[in-house]
């Protein structure tokens, strides 16, 4: 075959590397993961630094003999808080002195043995450490002042956070290649148009809260009457009935990376029908999955699947569990609307998962045994936005925000406090008044747990800064209720006793513990002794005094307070980051992973 003219060639894609990926930006970024890193696995007791004689250093003992030494504090939870500027590598127990060290990836070559890594768990960790600096490097080349950060509104704030604290590999999204996360990760703040498609009703099932019971509900809401009729259009060019479809919108990653593979089949004989886009731009959330409308902040924030490992799973959506979504939300509604207290008092808004679409897999979903990632792989839920649910004047944050730091070194938080007018102490005070009471609530009233980690839980402030109520999300997957039956639960449809997960009520205190105090306030703390002189030892007592201030204020339930105890001497130390290294590493599974547990850790709510 003759070769063809060297003008018929295409020319390639001219090779671009990312601004942010240069030696300033990268090695602040890297350095700041290793400590992240070093402090995490401390705290988790994956490695054991070892105290030194002079002052508050520590060094770790790595396999080729060499000694890796840093600076750090302790605090609440005996958590790890190891400086950056302090770390050194010296290459033999002899050395007199050692050199800066700042490579995270260097770290897990020198020390797989002393972290106790598999060769398939390191060379995946290797990866996925890599993409996280990547997205750490871009936060730091394009990082805000807190000034800057606090005129931002909901929306705009999420592509600026850090993602979670507690997880090291917080943002590896395996399965996106560098062109995806420049496209779709929070930190790009690139704001797109989504494609939906059409699904037959022999595949997709429909959900919807009582307002919203049938699809034609939801549609009607979501979308413009011209939109409605090009998609039916659509369907009808090609012979297929719109009554016989369901509407969704899908991420066109997912579109090209799953659907299009592994449902050929469905779009071959017409039960998957791709349509236009319905117009509105929607702004990807931390979540990766979760889109805000900026076109019409009126309309629901959507969730999607998509098949990228982060953050410990998978972060598609269980069939199962997104049909069930809106009646979670539903029961969940009904405690909060029956309850006085909940609903004038605390004004807790509820972002309801209020409709959803799930598209079966006409083979995977049959097969119990197959890893779970291939059972979550199509469908949407709609969330009510916050919008229209704020008083004039307020303004929503997530709780993640009050833990970024500016390149100045200026705390968030730091600046909304200033901005209040108020004290430290008497700000942290309302802050902690905003978000613990209705959480309290629902745990000694309602034996029902959210996960308020920074991303679930939504601060609501005032117009001048100062936090006055709490809003949360994500119902089906993260709430849980207590094993041990109480009458408040026989309110409680049979499906959404069935969906929902339940814990012994011991351990049920944890989603409190681990998603907030341990989660959050253990970096919280330290911060505002930094940087707004409040002792760490005081913070917690604000803490405790809140909680003691709820329990006073309810007598009726005090059974419930020994039940659901908060103040026990030590609780069990959750364990996030041994999952991946130990655990489960990278490994197919039939369900979803959990938090390992490893001992246990004091509990500065105690007072002995």
């Amino acid at each position: 075959m003759p070769k063809p003219a060297a003008h018929d060639v295409e020319d390639p894609l001219p090779l671009l590397a990312p601004p942010e990926l240069n030696p300033g930006t990268w090695d602040l970024a890297a350095r700041r993961l290793l400590a992240k890193m070093l402090g995490e696995f401390a705290y988790e007791e994956i490695v054991e630094p070892l105290p030194q004689p002079a002052g508050d250093r520590h060094t770790l003992l790595l396999d080729d003999g060499g000694i890796l030494s840093f600076r750090a504090g302790r605090g609440a939870y005996g958590s790890w808080r190891v400086d950056p500027d302090t770390i050194e590598l010296r290459d033999h127990a002899t050395d007199a002195t050692g050199r800066p060290f700042g490579d995270p990836l260097r770290f897990l070559v020198l020390a797989r043995r002393l972290l106790a890594l598999d060769g398939a768990t390191l060379g995946h960790l290797i990866r996925e450490l890599s993409a996280t600096l990547a997205a750490d490097a871009r936060l730091g080349h394009t990082a805000l002042s807190a000034s800057l950060l606090a005129d931002l509104g909901y929306a705009e704030l999420e592509g600026h956070q850090t993602g979670h604290p507690w997880l090291v590999l917080n943002k590896g999204r395996l399965g996106f290649s560098a062109g995806d996360a420049a496209r779709w990760a929070p930190e790009a703040r690139t704001p797109a148009a989504l494609p939906w498609i059409a699904v037959s009703t022999d595949l997709a099932g429909y959900r919807g809260v009582p307002l919203l019971a049938t699809p034609e509900h939801l549609y009607a809401r979501e979308l413009d009457a011209p939109t409605r009729e090009s998609f039916a259009a659509a369907l009808r060019a090609r012979g297929l009935d719109p009554a016989r479809y369901l509407y969704l919108p899908v991420h066109p990653w997912q579109w090209e990376e799953v659907v299009l593979p592994l449902f050929a089949p469905a779009v071959a004989q017409g039960a998957i029908v791709p349509l236009p886009t319905d117009g509105d731009v929607r702004l990807p959330q931390q979540s990766i999955r979760t889109f805000l409308n900026t076109t019409r902040p009126d309309r629901h924030t959507v969730k999607l699947p998509l098949a990228v490992l982060n953050t410990l799973v998978w972060r598609g959506l269980p069939t199962e569990r997104t049909l069930a979504a809106p009646a979670v939300t539903a029961w969940v509604h009904g405690l909060r609307d029956a309850d006085p207290f909940l609903r004038d008092e605390c004004k807790v808004i509820l972002l309801g998962e209020v409709a959803s679409v799930a598209v079966a897999h006409p083979l995977y979903d049959g097969l119990p045994e197959v890893p779970y990632q291939y059972k979550e792989l199509l469908g949407a839920i709609w969330r009510e936005p916050l919008t229209g649910r704020l008083a004039p004047g307020e303004r929503a944050r997530t709780l993640a925000s009050l833990l970024y730091t500016d390149p100045e070194g200026r705390a968030f938080t730091a600046e909304l406090v200033a901005r209040s007018g108020l004290t430290p102490t008497a700000w942290l005070k309302r802050l902690f008044t905003a978000l613990l009471p209705p959480l309290l609530h629902f745990l000694y009233r309602y034996g029902t747990v959210f996960s308020p980690h920074g991303e679930n839980a939504i601060v609501v402030f005032d117009d001048h800064d100062i936090p006055v109520r709490l809003a949360i999300k994500d119902f089906v997957d993260d709430v849980n209720v207590s094993a041990q039956r109480l009458p408040e639960h026989d309110s409680m449809p049979g499906d959404v006793r069935e969906i929902l997960l339940t814990e012994p009520p011991a351990f049920l205190t944890q989603f409190i513990h681990s998603g907030l105090f341990v989660g959050v306030f253990r970096y919280l703390a330290p911060l505002c002794e930094e940087q707004l002189g409040v002792p760490e030892s005081d913070f917690w007592s604000l803490v405790r005094a809140e909680i003691l201030r709820h329990q006073a204020r309810f007598p009726e339930l005090k059974d419930r307070y020994e039940i659901f105890d908060l103040l026990v001497p030590r609780i069990e130390r959750l364990c996030l980051n041994r999952n991946r290294l130990h655990l489960d590493g990278y490994r197919d599974r039939p369900g979803r992973p959990h938090a390992a547990v490893h001992g246990t850790v004091p509990n500065p709510l105690h007072l002995s």
